[in-house]
């Protein structure tokens, strides 16, 4: 699965003011396993749901509606932007948490986080272990519920001089 990112102003709490961080996620797609075309999903919480049955139900371009192989594909896997691989079948964020990839300055990986709906930055298994047993409310979840699994960087879409360039990273599932 690939991803596309760019960064914004961000709060003291670490969440977002309006949109991702320039380098973390903003564009999600999915390559068709008929066609191989790639298709843009609008939001993070409907690639996530294709992304936790990707393997016994794969994405085909008829689950987008009105859209066929046929069509034009909706973005081409180019180095105009960094594009990452995710590993499909993970769980999906669990309900009033937000889970955020942002890719290191070196380009040389991403980091995964969640924020929890009262704001708390957990940044590993153990602290959501930690805040869920101090919350009783999310006693319906477990730490099963979050991976801190992240896609894999797409080494040949990084920038020559990664350094010096503004950052778009494309997330996506499929065969890449």
């Amino acid at each position: 699965m690939k991803i596309k990112a760019e960064k914004t102003p961000m709060k003291r709490s670490g969440v977002p003011r309006t949109a991702a961080p320039r380098n973390s996620i903003n564009v999600w797609s999915v390559q068709c396993r008929d066609c191989f075309k790639w298709r843009i999903i609008p939001t993070q919480e409907e690639y996530e749901e294709i992304r936790k049955k990707f393997v016994e139900d794969p994405f085909v371009c008829s689950k987008k509606i009105n859209v066929s192989c046929n069509d034009p594909t909706d973005m081409e896997y180019d180095n105009s932007r960094v594009w990452v691989v995710d590993k499909p079948n993970l769980p999906k964020t669990p309900p009033g948490f937000h889970r955020g990839l942002v890719l290191r300055k070196d380009f040389s990986k991403l980091d995964c986080y969640y924020i929890a709906p009262n704001g708390r930055k957990l940044r590993a298994g153990t602290e959501v272990a930690s805040f869920l047993k101090e919350n009783p409310e999310f006693k319906d979840l477990s730490t099963s519920d979050f991976s801190f699994s992240v896609p894999k960087v797409m080494m040949d879409t990084v920038p020559v001089d990664a350094a010096k360039v503004e950052v778009k990273v494309e997330s996506s599932g499929g065969s890449k």
